[in-house]
């Protein structure tokens, strides 16, 4: 709690810059639920300033805005959230989408100290050429174009100097952020802020160490090192550290640049369908696919070689979730909306509160929807916006994976079509998922999963006599104890409780009206007013009883 509290007041500057900022764009609301618990009262005037003229934009595009604003750690959580259809409205989406980094340059002297720490070396010891002016600046770091003293042509990609310390200090404010909202916006618990949080957190870590870069180029190279359509960077570890990547120089025309690649004689249809297989082939083949494929990362070489860049953000796809995703292709191909159902249940990404039914009726509604359509009119994008709609409806929550690979679909759809405008990637990916259907029920493509299987019975078979042995032993000695787990049973034991002290209360109300009963007929005792005086007292205080214990089951609703 103390070192929480030190935190808070150590970054208590910043807390106030990120509040002031969304209070000015029309935050307010929000910010005055959870400032209270942040800043003193003498503190919360700094607050109060608010941007002109900014609510005549929506609430997408202010909230962009003051991401843009904020730097880049909120540039990239905005980049990261509109990869998460499931998670927030569409129209967000698709404004955090727009985030661009919008970094100056480091000075020149600050960059040169990073190089020369991190090689121990002078400039002038490892490159023989080193250009001053980046090529790219990014919100974690730049790149700049260098020849090492060996000869080739590379890119020094080279982290900004402190932005480690600001980012550990903008993610712990957003987990405080997280947690206030929890507490005083209820309604944000459908969004899990704090998981947002929690999963954004280890995502930019991992961005700002850029040997797990150079780990993932080496990793998507191996795999496509037999792809002649696709040209993956080599990495030079020599040169490479967390702080400093350097990669071979990518010389290519950006993908966006249309007209350079007709002066190029590029075939742009051939270039999206390479890229389209490519990026197919990675998902549904090696379960291991480039998660950004916008324009900005994409070239084009001779040849109508398509080369990524930028390899800070990969996907992974497990044999699991590669079957699951065959399973629901397959159910929507044959209008089968319970085994969609039934795979997102085993795929385990479906609680127990779900209406099934309910899923069933809308999966098969959706489907009905471009069912028998020819593929040249279906739009994956629009597809794909539709089922994470319907996904979000019955509040179910998609493995961060399968959310990226269906967002690199819809983005390079959107490439592939800006490159060739008769771009479908259906076309291409039903060809794609039918051998990968094929060669799943194929029982000589299946041998790791049949040989995992057999070694687990194996081992099963190998153990039990150990496990019925160990159980019987137990038994034997009287150790054996089987643990119940029960829900919401004290509330039961609590009614059987409250209805037993209302009926032993009605039976001593009974048993007094009773007994007052017999002694008034019986005449005897002292006499007040020409009654009994014990019988009158006792019809008085089961009159008392009686009406207490019908307020109290009035009270309680359950008359």
């Amino acid at each position: 709690m103390k070192r929480n509290i030190r935190k808070s007041l150590r970054n208590l500057k910043r807390y106030q810059e990120i509040l002031k900022v969304f209070v000015k764009y029309g935050f307010d609301d929000v910010v005055n639920k959870v400032s209270i618990a942040l800043l003193p009262e003498n503190a919360k005037n700094l607050l109060l300033v608010k941007g002109k003229n900014l609510h005549r934009f929506s609430t997408p595009i202010r909230l962009r805005m003051a991401f843009e604003e904020l730097g880049a750690t909120f540039i990239k959580l905005g980049q990261m959230l509109s990869l998460r259809p499931d998670f927030i409205p569409a129209e967000f989406v698709l404004e955090l989408s727009k985030l661009q980094d919008n970094v100056q340059n480091d000075e020149l002297e600050e960059i040169n100290d990073v190089l020369v720490k991190e090689f121990n070396k002078s400039l002038t010891d490892i490159f023989s050429e080193y250009d001053e002016i980046p090529i790219a600046s990014a919100s974690i770091g730049q790149v700049h174009k260098a020849k090492l003293k060996t000869g080739e042509i590379v890119a020094v990609k080279i982290l900004h100097p402190g932005i480690e310390r600001k980012i550990e200090t903008d993610i712990e404010i957003l987990e405080d952020l997280a947690n206030l909202i929890v507490m005083h916006v209820p309604e944000s618990r459908l969004y899990d802020p704090v998981g947002i949080v929690r999963e954004f957190g280890k995502s930019i870590k991992k961005e700002l160490n850029f040997i797990n870069e150079g780990r993932n180029i080496d990793t998507f190279r191996n795999y496509m090192k037999d792809e002649p359509t696709i040209k993956t960077p080599v990495v030079y570890w020599d040169y490479t550290s967390e702080r400093v990547l350097v990669l071979e120089y990518i010389n290519g025309i950006k993908i966006s640049d249309l007209q350079l690649m007709e002066e190029s004689d590029i075939d742009r249809k051939q270039v999206a369908e390479n890229g389209a297989k490519s990026i197919l082939k990675q998902i549904f083949e090696f379960g291991y696919f480039h998660a950004d494929p916008h324009p900005g990362n994409l070239f084009v070489l001779p040849g109508n070689i398509l080369a990524p860049i930028d390899f800070g953000n990969v996907g992974r796809i497990d044999e699991e979730m590669q079957d699951g995703l065959l399973d629901i292709l397959k159910g929507a191909v044959v209008r089968d909306s319970y085994r969609i159902a039934r795979t997102l249940i085993h795929i385990g990404i479906i609680e127990d509160t779900i209406n099934l039914r309910d899923l069933q009726r809308d999966l098969m509604e959706f489907i009905d929807n471009f069912y028998g359509m020819p593929l040249n009119q279906l739009n994956l994008t629009k597809l794909i916006n539709e089922f994470i709609t319907l996904i979000r409806l019955h509040k179910i929550k998609l493995p961060p994976d399968i959310v990226i690979m269906g967002r690199t679909l819809a983005i390079y759809e959107v490439v592939g079509r800006n490159l060739y405008p008769q771009f479908n990637m259906f076309e291409l990916l039903i060809p794609f998922t039918e051998k990968a259907f094929f060669n799943r029920i194929n029982p000589l493509n299946r041998y790791r999963s049949i040989i995992r299987t057999a070694e687990n019975s194996i081992d099963l078979l190998k153990n039990l006599p150990d496990y019925l042995q160990n159980i019987l032993h137990k038994i034997s000695n009287n150790k054996l104890k089987i643990t119940f787990h029960h829900d919401r049973l004290e509330e039961l034991a609590q009614g059987i409780d409250r209805a037993s002290n209302r009926l032993s209360f009605s039976i001593i109300i009974a048993a007094l009206i009773i007994g007052s009963s017999i002694i008034i007929q019986l005449d005897r005792g002292p006499i007040l007013w020409g009654y009994p005086v014990f019988g009158t007292v006792g019809f008085i205080i089961a009159s008392f009883l009686g009406i207490w214990l019908l307020i109290g089951i009035i009270r309680s609703g359950k008359l």
